[in-house]
């Protein structure tokens, strides 16, 4: 099962991390210095946003420690993927993973420089320049989805490592009740 559960993390992680890679330079080519594009009947705008902080623009400026977070989640999550147990959290982290290869990619390729590149967001939910909701990319939808993935995971007892905490409950009522 490890052998499956880590190729399933690096095969999400990669289509993903390459669906944003193709979405934010197709934004990049294509809407740089346009007005919104209105898609789905006002649902979606498209327009181009180069992001030098994080959700909601927050630590702007700080673009260097948003890298290097970002470079620790992915260190976090390959070390992770060895345990691993549970195709649901497979899934979960490398949708997370995937998120971070993105930005953290922005971060360290595009302008102004490296560890200082902004993130191309273009995806604006309700109305345009982000008046509805903030303005997003894939990675970003990428690692809001995994994180809900691994929260609905907890909540429902299942664990990373396969083992569900009903299971865990049982075996320790189980040995309590043996050593009476």
């Amino acid at each position: 099962m490890p052998r499956r559960t880590v190729a399933i993390v690096f095969a999400v992680a990669v289509v993903i991390w390459v669906i944003d890679l193709v979405t934010k330079n197709l934004a990049a080519a294509n809407l740089e210095g346009k007005e919104p594009v209105r898609v789905l009947g006002g649902l979606v705008y498209l327009q181009l946003v180069r992001n030098p902080g994080a959700a909601f623009s927050m630590a702007t400026g700080m673009t260097w420690v948003l890298a290097l977070v970002a470079a620790a989640v992915v260190v976090a999550i390959v070390w992770l993927s060895r345990r691993l147990r549970s195709v649901g959290w497979a899934i979960g982290l490398g949708l997370v993973l995937a998120g971070a290869l993105g930005n953290l990619t922005d971060r360290i390729f595009r302008a102004p420089g490296p560890l200082q590149g902004h993130v191309v967001d273009f995806i604006s939910a309700f109305a345009p320049n982000g008046q509805g909701w903030a303005i997003f990319n894939i990675a970003d939808s990428s690692i809001c989805v995994g994180g809900v993935l691994i929260v609905l995971l907890s909540l429902l007892g299942k664990d990373y490592d396969g083992t569900s905490t009903k299971d865990k409950k049982k075996a320790a009522a189980e040995s309590a009740g043996e050593q009476a």
